[in-house]
């Protein structure tokens, strides 16, 4: 039979690592070969590939039209983003060409456009996809077709002055429930950059005045927002991928975070050049007050995919750039490093008490300092920052006149 004659048929894509698929961006050349594996002869009249990239959103609401009326009402839109046609096999002269058995490959060859494409996704309401597919015509047989897909992703590099500028804010309510007021609460947070790349860590700096009556507890929160855009309408989906929890602030008290970390979960980078879809990420810095809507402060996020670079390999202009934006110092809070824990918090109550009764008295640690060996040495260790040294010159900055008289040492 003619259909049993196709054993195989399959598109393999050219990738630097067999068990990893490629992964291509704007101006790549995406190449591979299209593998026929026939059990006997075969009359084939064309095989055409065809390369496409598309945005689609689509989504649908009901609509009522009085008490007993209802439609549905639908939203859809696209973007294309690929275009390609390529005849892989197919005679000049119209005629069929003649296959024998065995097995067949076809490469293929085309270079995505130079302009920006957008990095492959898979939403509730909409994608943007990148596929292959492939037409084999035979002679008195039905057209057989193969789709495989492929990704794109777009580099968005952090190391550029608009993500490498540091994000701050500051945000503050009165607190009130039944015309009754419970004081005032305000948010203060800065973060030392607006992009991050997934598995890095964020240090928040932010302080909590709480002036109310009520315990209020802290928190953080990274969220991705995915917005499908169709006909005018728009459709969001959010989602909290990060979380960081405080210790509760007491009435008329004030909680300071010195770099509280919070973790970016392995997400998708930002998709921001999108026509109908966006992914857009944002750090909330909240307060619960009991009894009343919660407050948060908005710091704006950028999940890229070139990570940060080390300060040597830094481009003088970046650098520039980045240490010369110092507005954000205006409502700075001390960047101090997260203090460790009490030490009794890490030993149990019964280690602690050996170790107290142990101790030498005061009196004798002014006599004998041999004593503070046998002491826990950690207790002793204390944060010192001093100054660099200066530079070192083999010339005396301060030289002596040539009139003085070297002063003798025994004098």
């Amino acid at each position: 039979m003619i259909f049993g004659k196709l054993k195989k048929f399959d598109i393999v894509f050219d990738s630097p690592e067999v068990d990893c698929p490629p992964v291509f961006s704007s101006g790549d050349v995406v190449s591979g070969r299209v593998v026929l594996d026939l059990s006997g002869e075969s009359r084939v009249e064309s095989l055409k590939l065809h390369a496409e990239g598309f945005a689609k959103v689509h989504w649908t609401e009901s609509r009522s039209a009085g008490s007993s009326t209802a439609y549905t009402q639908n939203y859809s839109d696209e973007v294309e983003y690929l275009n390609r046609r390529e005849v892989l096999l197919q005679a000049d002269n119209g005629e069929v060409t003649i296959l024998p058995a065995g097995r067949h490959e076809f490469p293929f060859s085309f270079q995505l456009p130079e302009e920006t494409l957008v990095t492959s996704f898979e939403g509730k309401h909409g994608s943007i996809r990148y596929w292959v597919k492939v037409k084999l015509h035979r002679l008195w047989a039905t057209v057989r077709k193969i789709k495989k897909e492929f990704t794109v992703i777009e580099p968005i590099d952090i190391n550029t002055p608009a993500l490498l500028a540091p994000q701050a804010g500051t945000k503050d309510k009165l607190a009130r429930a039944w015309y009754r007021n419970f004081g005032q609460v305000s948010i203060t947070a800065k973060i030392d950059r607006k992009g991050y790349t997934p598995g890095e860590v964020i240090p928040v700096f932010a302080e909590f005045d709480n002036c109310t009556s009520r315990s209020v507890v802290p928190k953080a929160y990274i969220t991705q927002t995915q917005t499908f855009i169709a006909r005018g309408s728009m459709k969001q989906k959010r989602a909290v991928v990060g979380t960081l929890s405080g210790d509760i602030v007491g009435a008329r008290c004030r909680e300071t975070w010195h770099g509280r970390a919070i973790k970016i979960p392995p997400v998708g980078p930002s998709i921001l050049q999108c026509r109908i879809i966006k992914v857009e990420y944002m750090l909330k810095v909240c307060v619960d007050v009991p009894g009343t809507t919660k407050l948060c402060l908005e710091l704006p996020l950028v999940i890229g995919t070139i990570p940060l670079h080390p300060f040597g390999s830094r481009t003088s202009s970046v650098s520039s750039q980045y240490s010369c934006n110092l507005e954000w110092l205006r409502m700075a809070i001390p960047e101090q490093p997260e203090p460790p824990p009490e030490y009794s918090s890490v030993v149990t109550e019964e280690e602690a008490e050996q170790r107290n009764n142990a101790a030498v008295p005061t009196s004798q640690h002014a006599e004998d300092l041999s004593g503070i060996l046998e002491r826990p040495l950690m207790a002793f260790v204390q944060e010192f920052r001093f100054r660099p040294p200066p530079v070192y010159c083999e010339v005396d900055p301060n030289p002596q006149p040539l009139n003085m008289r070297p002063r003798c040492m025994t004098c």
